[in-house]
Parts: structure tokens; sequence; C-alpha cells
């Protein structure tokens, strides 16, 4: 008999008779006498030579090279039609199962596998009378179930049965491989890779199934909104019972993202299930590969940055998707826009007068920054509550000098290099006293009176009172005048 058993479990069963030879044997060892039954057992037995003639061919069906699936059902309905009842109804029940899986009919499949695995594994064994047999039809019951699963439209009652082959399975195949039950022809090594494909089977069938309700779900129309909305409950749930799942949790990044044009925080959440599926243990069941696992992280490196500005914080989303299979309630990265708001926010909280000159001066700067001046700044009082000076810069020149009636002031920025430039024209409604100090920092109000563009230069009317922190020295005093000579007299006076 054909069988889709793996190298080493295939080698395993070889051991128990699994080869064209040993179903000849075994259909002949059924016609012989009933005295070689155990005691107090009658032993199964064709009918007549036409039953273990179908029989025969039924073996030679299953060992087809390529496979006949026609043909093999055909002397399969053959047999069940002119011997309805017979002794391996068991047997041909899990040839009907192989028949079904070549022809690629999944669901006769199972219907097939059905009464078998419903009947336990204690009446199975003693059904089929053979535990290769026994792990075979579980192993074919389990790997149609998860095809099924994976790809097709199975019922209810059909998972039903896929998932309790594959406990079955699981649970027969850990006797059956058990490390003292070892053939003597195979190495230990062959006999536990052998338990490892029973298993991986196993898991394979029970993840495939519990994935199907979301696949099912989001098989309609996997790039809509309200289709990806109904897959992620079943998505999560499917993560709760495999939490370690890379596969699932690139799904769930995958269905959370696609409703983002509904709901802009659902990409919040995919980012989470992104950096979940990237920490997620490499392999097993479920699990990416290691390919698979740079190339996801690499991309949630790329619309982690897009979305945040920065890769700052990144390992510290990791960290945190590491410890859960699903986003916490309030999960929430900021965006880059949120970030420029609040330290935005923070530089006006820290540096009230310099932003306020930065909102202007921006404003100014722009396209229709004429038109603001005309509207918004000509001859409005720059002053605070209670006369509070909302400016602050550093006088550069003083004209003149001496008695000034002009302040030329930057308003450099924090992080500004190279020498400041003057922004700011003060005009003075009365001459200073003394000669102002450059470099100073001074803090003043006053009254936008003209303002040019290129270059850049406000002009405000302001008064002395208004200023704040001008330092004054004496002005030298001006050179004395010389005394004219005294006039000389005419004619010798």
């Amino acid at each position: 008999m054909k069988t889709i058993i793996g190298t080493a479990a295939a080698a395993a069963l070889g051991v128990i008779a699994i080869t064209t030879t040993a179903h000849y044997a075994s259909a002949q060892a059924a016609a012989a006498p009933a005295a070689q039954a155990p005691a107090g057992k009658k032993a199964k037995a064709v009918k007549d030579a036409q039953e273990y003639d179908i029989y025969n061919e039924v073996i030679k069906d299953s060992q087809a090279n390529p496979p006949a699936p026609k043909k093999f059902l055909a002397d399969l309905d053959s047999w069940t039609q002119k011997y309805p009842t017979t002794d391996f109804a068991d047997r041909r029940g899990m040839y009907y199962i192989q028949a079904y899986r070549a022809s690629t009919e999944l669901g006769k499949a199972l219907e097939a596998a059905k009464p078998l695995v419903d009947e336990g594994i204690d009446t199975l064994k003693d059904g089929l009378e053979n535990d290769g047999y026994v792990l075979n039809t579980l192993f074919l019951t389990s790997n149609v179930a998860a095809a099924i699963a994976a790809t097709g439209s199975p019922t209810a009652d059909q998972l039903a049965i896929g998932a309790k082959a594959a406990q079955m399975l699981a649970d027969f195949g850990r006797v059956f491989f058990a490390p003292e039950k070892k053939a003597a022809t195979m190495t230990a090594a062959d006999w536990a890779a052998g338990m490892k494909q029973i298993e991986d089977q196993a898991q394979a069938t029970q993840f495939a199934i519990a994935l199907y309700p979301a696949n099912s779900a989001l098989k309609a129309n996997p790039k809509d909104p309200a289709t990806c909305a109904a897959a992620e409950p079943l998505f999560i749930k499917a993560s709760v019972q495999y939490p370690n799942s890379g596969a699932i949790a690139q799904q769930l990044a995958a269905v959370t993202r696609c409703q983002q044009s509904k709901d802009p925080s659902k990409v919040q959440q995919a980012l989470y299930y992104y950096a979940r599926a990237v920490v997620d243990p490499v392999g097993g069941i479920g699990g990416l590969d290691d390919k698979g696992q740079k190339a996801l992280d690499d991309y949630l490196k790329t619309i982690y940055t897009t979305i945040h500005g920065s890769d700052e914080g990144l390992a510290d989303l990791k960290a945190l998707a590491a410890k859960s299979p699903t986003a916490p309630a309030d999960f929430k990265v900021k965006t880059a826009s949120e970030i420029a708001v609040a330290k935005e926010e923070e530089f006006r909280t820290k540096n009230p007068r310099l932003a306020m000159w930065m909102s202007i001066k921006g404003q100014l700067a722009d396209t229709n920054g004429q038109q603001y001046f005309e509207d918004s700044l000509k001859e409005h009082d720059m002053s605070g509550e209670n006369g509070a000076k909302l400016l602050r810069g550093i006088v550069l020149e003083a004209k003149p000098a001496c008695r000034s009636k002009e302040l030329l002031v930057a308003v450099p920025l924090p992080d500004a290099t190279g020498a400041p430039v003057a922004e700011i024209t003060l005009k003075l409604d009365a001459a200073l006293t003394g000669k102002p100090e450059t470099g100073g920092e001074i803090l003043f109000n006053g009254v936008p009176e003209a303002f040019t563009k290129e270059p850049f230069m406000l002009t405000m009317g302001t008064k002395k009172d208004q200023i704040d922190g001008l330092t004054l020295t004496p002005c030298a005093p001006s050179p004395a005048k010389k005394a004219a000579p005294p006039a000389t007299k005419k004619g010798g006076e």
C-alpha cells in the first residue's frame, strides 16, 4: 500500500509489513483456517475466492505508480457492492481513505474515515489487526483533514473527524514509537525521526483546524476592512491556542492593518503583531523560518520608522510584544506628527518668548507674509498682561552708537550656528541717554510699523521703559572746540 508517511516513519512501518508482499500475505492469511486465530477468537477470512481476488486487486491499486484513483475506487465499490459485509471492513475503509485522497475528494475521504475514527483506538486495532495499518489510517485521515482545512470548505463534522484523528495519531504514535519498542533494524535516530514525523502531522492538522474559522472568514475578501474586522477575533482566538505562532501573529498584523482606513488606530495594533511575529520562536508549529522572520523584521523597522519618525523605541516594542500574543488594549506608538506636536508644546512651555517669535517669523516669511503683517501685526501693541515683555533678543548694533534711536536685534535659536543676524529694528521714541552695549540680551515690547521680506526685517516702535536688560554706558564727551585766534587790528591799532 502506498503511504504518505515520511522516510523514517515509513521505514518503521516497513518493519511491520506495509509492503506489497505483506498485503498479499495478509489477504492469504485471512483465507487460512480459523485455527490460526488466537484461542476464543475467530480468524478473519474472505468469504470466497472471488472476494479474495477483489481484495488483492484493491491491494494492487493501492500500490499503482502512477496512481489510478478511478480504478481504485471502482474496485473498492465493486467489493462493497458484492460483499457489503466482510471481515475486512476496516481495511476496506482504510483503502477508501487512500483512494479518495488520491482522487482529491477530500470530503469523501473524511466520510470514509469517520466510522474508523469513531471506533476508538482499541476497536480500530482489532479491526485492522496491524499497528502499522492503524498508524497509517490515522496519518492519512489527519493529513486529509489538514489539507481540507487549509484549502477547502469542510463541514463542522469533517473538522471534528480530523481533530479526533490527529489526537489519536499523536497518542498512538507515542506508544508505537516508544524507545523500548525500537526495531532492531533501525537506529535510535531514525526511530525518533519517525516519531517526529507523526507528531508534526498531528500538530499540523490541529493547527490548520484551529486556523480554519479565521481563514474561512477572511477568504471572501481579504482586503475589505469589514471582512478583516470579522476575521480579527477569530485569529486572536487561534493565537491564544497557539501563542508562539509567528504565522498567526503575522496574519493578525495583516487583518488589523487592513482596517486602518476605517479606524486609524488599527495601524498601531498592526505594529504590535508584526513585532510579535518577529520575536516568536523560529520554527515549530505555525512558526516562521529564519528567512521569513528576517524579512518581516526589516519590514517592521521600515513601517515603524515611517510612523514613529525614527527607530527609537523599536527594541522596547519587541520586548513588550514578547510578553503576550495579543496587544494590550491601550497599546500605542506615537506618530511622528504627535511627537512633533509634543516637542513643540514642550518648547513653547520652556521658551514662550522664542516660540512666539518663531510663530510670527514663520508667518511673515510665508507666501502671504505681507498680508499677515498688514492684517495682524501692523500697529498692534505687542505687550503682555500688565506690560509683561513678550519678546527676547540680542542687541547687535545701535544707531547711532551713542544716544541711539535705533537698535538692531537678533533672535537666535538655541541650536543656531554662525553669527546671529538682525531681524528686528527697534525705533525708540526718544534717544537713549548713553551708549547701549551690544551682545547683551534684552526683553522688549513694541508696536510693528513696517516689514520687508528681503532682507527680512520687522521694524517696531518702542520706548525705553518697554525694554528690560539694556545696559548703557556714558557717552564720551565731545572734543572741546578750539578758541578762535584774536582778531588783528588794522592800521597798527
